[in-house]
């Protein structure tokens, strides 16, 4: 909870945490530089985020001020919910549409029993592999420059265990080619900075059109989870399992602790 100073002075907000709405295509750092316009009396504050969220998610961002700094551990630890929209028919190097498309595959088979029986082999202590472009350091660099330079093959990608408290899916939907082709667009040409935006949109422009007439299914999922857990490596997981290649289309955090999305500042 965001504690106010009651007096005239510049408010101390020692041992505060803020919680915030990122928004889809903002970087945590984007988020806290748009917080101290927001909030013109975080302008000098020591900012930082506890529990970073990738580019194509949104929701729930703990910013910690000044003093709460301290106690970082403690907020970094807490447990995550989630609503993960999974699209079968395509793969990426990223698990989710910021990466360029690795595989495709027919998923016009695919029944909500087969993706619920997959979840459920998620669910409790599971070894979780870090995806490639994240940042994870291994021998000084992040994986995500070892990606970028094409040495990731040289690389065992580290794991590491997490717990699944529930993994649910509460809807089987479909999506149009030119809606998701449309939705892909927008959603990379919100990302500032370098993120491969043009070479990855022109990889899906070969396999989407917006004339097409195709329509690929779509999962959403509700996870609940330790910290660390990793929901786009859940649906490229879950993509193997079924045999269908699977990613990430839509990440939400919609709470973090006791932290809510519906009490989250936008």
């Amino acid at each position: 909870m965001l504690h106010e100073s009651q007096t005239a002075k510049r408010p101390d907000h020692s041992g505060s945490v803020v919680n915030l709405y990122k928004q889809l295509g903002e970087t945590p750092r984007e988020r806290l530089e748009r917080l101290r316009t927001q909030k013109p009396h975080y302008a000098h504050e020591v900012l930082s985020y506890a529990g970073r969220l990738d580019p194509m998610a949104e929701g729930v961002l703990l910013c910690l001020v000044a003093g709460a700094n301290k106690r970082r551990e403690i907020y970094l630890d807490m447990h995550k919910e989630y609503v993960l929209d999974i699209l079968f028919g395509f793969s990426t190097d990223t698990y989710d549409i910021l990466g360029k498309v690795m595989e495709t595959g027919d998923p016009t088979e695919l029944r909500k029993k087969d993706v619920q029986q997959g979840l459920n082999e998620f669910r409790g202590a599971v070894e979780q592999e870090y995806p490639p472009f994240s940042s994870k350091t291994v021998e000084g660099k992040s994986l995500f420059e070892w990606a970028r330079s094409s040495a990731i093959s040289t690389l065992v990608l580290p794991r590491k265990t997490v717990t699944i408290f529930d993994i649910k899916i509460e809807e089987l939907y479909k999506v149009s080619e030119s809606t998701l082709l449309s939705y892909i667009e927008t959603s990379v040409g919100k990302v500032n900075g370098d993120f491969r935006q043009e070479e990855v949109v022109r990889v899906w422009k070969r396999h989407l059109t917006q004339t097409g007439g195709r329509e690929f299914p779509c999962a959403s999922i509700r996870i609940s989870c330790t910290s660390g857990t990793y929901a786009r490596s859940i649906a490229n997981g879950l993509g193997g399992l079924l045999g269908i290649p699977a990613l990430a289309l839509h990440i939400l955090r919609t709470k973090v602790g006791e932290y809510t999305v519906e009490k989250a500042l936008k």
